[in-house]
C-alpha cells in the first residue's frame, strides 16, 4: 500500500479526525432532544456528520416537520456539547505521531472544517496544538461547506500549494466527497461513518488510524 505520490501539504478536517468529538456531539443531541422532549436516535445523528449548520438545520425541519422548534434544540445541543467538550475532549490516536512526522518531513499543514473557528481554537488549544497547523479554514471563510470542494480548495490555497499535491484526511462522507471533488489525495479514517462503496471509490485509501496515514506518508516516494 503506497500513497500515489508524496504529499506537498496535509489537510485534516477536525471532529472525528483530530479530536474524538464525534460520539460527544451524538451524545450531547440525544440528551438535548431528551430535555426538550423529542425522539433521537443515533442513526438520525449519523445523517448529520460533516454537514454545515444550514444542512442540518434543514435535515432536522424535513426530518421532524416544518413546525420543529429546530432552533430551540439547536441551542440546547450546543449548551450540552460546551459542557460535555469539557471534561472530555481527546485527540485521536496517532495525531501527535503524525505531526510529528510532518514536521520531520518538513509538510505544511492546514484544517478544513465545518465547525466555528472559535471551536478550532478552542479544541486546539485544550491539547496545546495551536502551533502545529499553519492555516486554518472553518465556517463562514468559503461560500459552500462540504460536500462541496470549496473548504478545501481554499486551505490548499492558503497552504500555497496545488490542490492536486494535498492529501486530505477524513472521517466523514461529506468531507471525503469535498476533499475528492478538489482533486485531492484523501484517505478516509472512519469514525463513527464507515466507508461505503461510494466512498471508497473516491479515496486512495481507507485506513484504520492516524499512525496508518503516518506509515503511509514516511513511505511515500
Amino acid at each position: 500500500m503506497e500513497l500515489p505520490r508524496r504529499p506537498a501539504a496535509v489537510i485534516f478536517d477536525l471532529d472525528g479526525l483530530l479530536f474524538d468529538t464525534e460520539s460527544l456531539y451524538q451524545d450531547a443531541i440525544m440528551s438535548a432532544a431528551s430535555e426538550l422532549g423529542h425522539d433521537m436516535t443515533p442513526a438520525v445523528f449519523r445523517t448529520m456528520i460533516g454537514r454545515p449548520l444550514a444542512q442540518t438545520r434543514a435535515f432536522l425541519l424535513d426530518q421532524y416537520g416544518s413546525t420543529f422548534p429546530v432552533d430551540e434544540l439547536l441551542a440546547t445541543w450546543g449548551r450540552h456539547f460546551a459542557m460535555i467538550v469539557e471534561t472530555r475532549l481527546a485527540v485521536k490516536p496517532g495525531v501527535h505521531e503524525l505531526l510529528d512526522a510532518l514536521d520531520a518531513l518538513k509538510l505544511p499543514r492546514g484544517i478544513a472544517t465545518s465547525s466555528s473557528h472559535k471551536t478550532v481554537q478552542h479544541h486546539l488549544g485544550a491539547h496545546d496544538l495551536r502551533a502545529r497547523f499553519h492555516h486554518i479554514v472553518a465556517h463562514g471563510d468559503y461560500a459552500a461547506g462540504k460536500p462541496a470542494p470549496d473548504p478545501y480548495l481554499l486551505a490548499a490555497k492558503q497552504l500555497g500549494v496545488d490542490p492536486t499535491l494535498c492529501l486530505a484526511l477524513e472521517d466523514s462522507h461529506n468531507g471525503v466527497r469535498s476533499a475528492a471533488a478538489a482533486g485531492m489525495m484523501t484517505i478516509m479514517v472512519p469514525d463513527l461513518l464507515e466507508a461505503t462503496d461510494e466512498i471508497k471509490s473516491l479515496c486512495t485509501f481507507v485506513v484504520r488510524d492516524l499512525h496508518a496515514v503516518r506509515t503511509l506518508v514516511l513511505a511515500a516516494r
